[in-house]
């Protein structure tokens, strides 16, 4: 017999302790009062049998930037089930409520890590875009220019990064506009992430601005554990061909005491085309999952090339959210989207297909090589013009 649920948020202490119980079991966090208040116990969402607790996640409010504009955009993150609840519907009526609730908000799109990608499928996330962990050997880097000056940040906030941060993450499909809890994780990932990052108590934070202070042109935040020869960046940002060649050489003079560096990149990484040699090498490779919300706001609010004078007729199909059925015209011009509801219908997708393509993961021609969506040979020519892009990838987890 399928249990009664009910949907909600957190409504008083002892809830609390029995989804921080379900947490800690689930993904061995240690701290999830600290977890708690970086996120705000608003931003949970929990399904209860009876009186009990029996799934939760938590929503980081955020933006996500495509073709130079932030997307508001909901992250999905510790999505827990005990194990003697999995397989009898919790998990897909959290997620499916959850999307619901976020729907009624007209919050455009949700991005999360799957840790399986059947149940997310199940609710309409499809893949969007990349996230990898790359290493390299100091001694092979081989740049040696110190042409602009690198200083010590103190004290290490997110104030003195997050303009930087953000002339850099405009121009990347996929990455964040990012919450305050996602710089307390780059800034205090000890604190944060607890066991997920392994910095031992006597490793230390260091952050660095490269150029002139009075107007810098990136910045690396790092630990380094000379016991190990290991050198962990946990951020760092190049706003010019100078900055990073300056940084790869900061990360290269550390080689007579650090044997490897570790950095989170992309599966197309523009730092690597620097290197003498391919010596930098992808550690672990995973896939963020994008779901369309609102298909009206998500292509409205999205940015694109500026060049781009397109109309695109799409029929969409969602099974969870019903309002984003139907007919759309998408007309792009001057960077911008309009969306109206009719039209022909030539490019035909169900909201999975439209999350890839969206972010520009894959093309329309891959998609329905794929499966993903069927048009006509006009719908696909638009498609791709209006969704090309770089790759899409994220440098943070969440």
């Amino acid at each position: 017999m399928k249990p009664h649920l009910e949907f909600g948020l957190l409504s008083h202490e002892e809830e609390a302790k029995q989804l921080a119980a379900i947490l800690n079991q689930c993904f061995a966090f240690t701290n999830t009062e600290r977890y708690f208040h970086r996120l705000g116990l608003e931003n949970f969402r929990v399904v209860r049998e009876g009186s009990r607790i029996v799934g939760g996640l938590g929503i980081y409010q955020m933006g996500q930037w495509f073709g130079g504009k932030s997307v508001a955009m909901a992250g999905l993150a510790g999505v827990g089930v005990p194990p003697e609840q999995r397989g009898t519907g919790v998990a897909f009526e959290l997620l499916s409520q959850t999307l619901q609730e976020l729907h009624k908000r007209e919050v455009p799109i949700s991005a999360l890590y799957p840790a399986t990608q059947r149940l997310y499928r199940k609710v309409g996330y499809e893949q969007g875009g990349n996230a990898c962990i790359y290493e390299i050997q100091t001694n092979s880097i081989g740049l040696s220019d110190r042409t602009l000056p690198i200083q010590p940040a103190t004290p290490i906030n997110p104030e003195i990064f997050s303009d930087i941060y953000c002339q850099s993450a405009i121009k990347i499909n996929g990455y964040l506009d990012r919450h305050q809890s996602i710089w307390s994780g780059i800034i205090q990932p000890r604190e944060f992430w607890e066991g997920i990052i392994p910095l031992r108590e006597q490793e230390v934070i260091y952050a660095y601005l490269v150029g002139a202070q009075s107007q810098p042109e990136g910045y690396i935040i790092f630990y380094q554990n000379s016991q190990e020869s290991k050198f962990g960046i946990l951020d760092w940002v190049a706003l010019t061909t100078a900055a990073a060649k300056r940084l790869w050489t900061f990360v290269a003079d550390h080689r007579s005491q650090i044997q490897t560096a570790t950095w989170r990149g992309s599966v197309v990484h523009p730092l690597l085309l620097f290197l003498p040699e391919q010596t930098a090498k992808v550690k672990n490779s995973s896939i963020w999952m994008l779901r369309i919300i609102d298909v009206v706001k998500a292509l409205s609010v999205r940015g694109y090339a500026a060049g781009v004078e397109a109309e695109l007729h799409l029929a969409v199909q969602d099974d969870l959210l019903t309002g984003n059925n139907g007919n759309f015209i998408l007309r792009v011009s001057g960077g911008s989207g309009e969306v109206t509801r009719g039209g022909r219908g030539d490019l035909r997708l169900n909201i999975r297909g439209l999350s890839p393509l969206y972010t520009g993961l894959y093309t329309a021609h891959q998609l329905q090589f794929s499966g993903f969506l069927e048009a006509t040979e006009k719908a696909l020519a638009s498609a791709t013009q209006i969704f090309a892009s770089s790759v899409p990838w994220m440098a943070d987890l969440f």
